[in-house]
């Protein structure tokens, strides 16, 4: 099966063909991701595994969202924010990340999966990976464990779901961290 890679503009194609000259890659245009868009790559997951690459911003994760509706079966790669800031600090994208968080994120792909015993923003809470002192330092630490960029508690609760990570596990990766 051939790996269609979706990220968000022309120099974020630029920067992983640097990577990977035969990639195929698909451009979004940034948020304004147009319906004919929408239905190529839904076409091309027919015989395709299509992995989502966008930002680690605001617009890259409603793109991400938008793809994943049409094709449910889509693979994630994700980049931490910091790996992602440009050499002035005013702009954020795939095209300023290093060879080697490309890398790493690729090597990294995840695939959003139904999971009976799915986790709770209760859960989170119990944990103390949400809502309570320290709970964004404890999440960050978690993030860059499982390299799944670095989310706030809603998309940090989707991520986690999606990793079909139980409560026990998550209970123990969490101890580890802040030992």
């Amino acid at each position: 099966m051939n790996s269609v890679i979706v990220v968000e503009g022309i120099h974020d194609e630029m920067r992983i063909k640097s990577l990977f000259p035969k990639a195929n890659v698909v451009i979004t245009n940034g948020r304004e991701i147009s319906d004919d868009t929408l239905k190529l790559i839904k076409t091309l997951s027919l015989s395709n595994e299509i992995i989502i690459f966008t930002d680690p911003d605001f617009p890259g994760e409603k793109i991400r969202e938008k793809i994943n509706l049409i094709v449910p079966n889509a693979k994630h790669a994700f980049l931490r924010k910091k790996d992602a800031i440009s050499t002035n600090k005013r702009k954020i994208g795939i095209e300023h990340a290093s060879d080697e968080a490309l890398l790493a994120s690729l090597a990294n792909v995840y695939e959003y999966k139904e999971n009976e015993g799915r986790l709770t923003n209760k859960d989170l809470f119990e944990i103390k990976l949400w809502g309570v002192p320290n709970s964004a330092i404890l999440r960050e630490k978690l993030a860059i464990k499982l390299n799944i960029g670095r989310p706030n508690g809603k998309t940090l609760l989707k991520r986690l779901n999606m990793l079909q990570i139980s409560k026990e596990e998550l209970v123990k990766l969490c101890q580890e961290l802040e030992m």
